[in-house]
């Protein structure tokens, strides 16, 4: 018993590894009529001065044909365009985010905070880190 609780969990950490990191689901009640955010797998380190893009991901179940409304926004001291994105249900799923941190930035961990909100349904939200690193 102790064996397969442990495969399960090994199997588990090697599929969110794989997959990266996504919000909880949104949208529809079963799985294939909602959504997930995709960010990021790995910290995204940034040197002071700099500018980064990342893509932030909208997974859609199957079944899953809305518009999904993006809306971004980073902790103070670090700057995110855009702010908002619409998502249509006939677009890509990916959106670019420019972060930009300023020289004079504190050295550390920095959030980005996405929240999707489709046209109907539940919304869902994640976030993730930016280091701030000396140039």
């Amino acid at each position: 018993m102790k064996t397969i609780i442990a495969i399960a969990a090994v199997a588990s950490l090697s599929l969110i590894a794989v997959l990266g990191c996504a919000s909880p689901r949104g949208g529809g009640v079963t799985a294939n009529e909602g959504f997930t955010i995709g960010t990021p797998t790995f910290d995204t380190k940034i040197k002071q001065g700099e500018s980064e893009s990342v893509t932030v991901t909208l997974n859609r179940g199957e079944y899953f044909k809305r518009d999904v409304t993006l809306e971004i926004k980073a902790s103070k001291g670090i700057s995110v365009e855009p702010t908002q994105a619409l998502v249509k249900a006939s677009e890509r799923p990916d959106v670019r985010l420019q972060i930009t941190v300023p020289k004079d930035a504190a050295i550390g961990e920095y959030k980005i905070f996405v929240k999707g909100t489709p046209q109907t349904g539940e919304a869902t939200s994640t976030e993730f880190i930016v280091k701030v690193v000396a140039p």
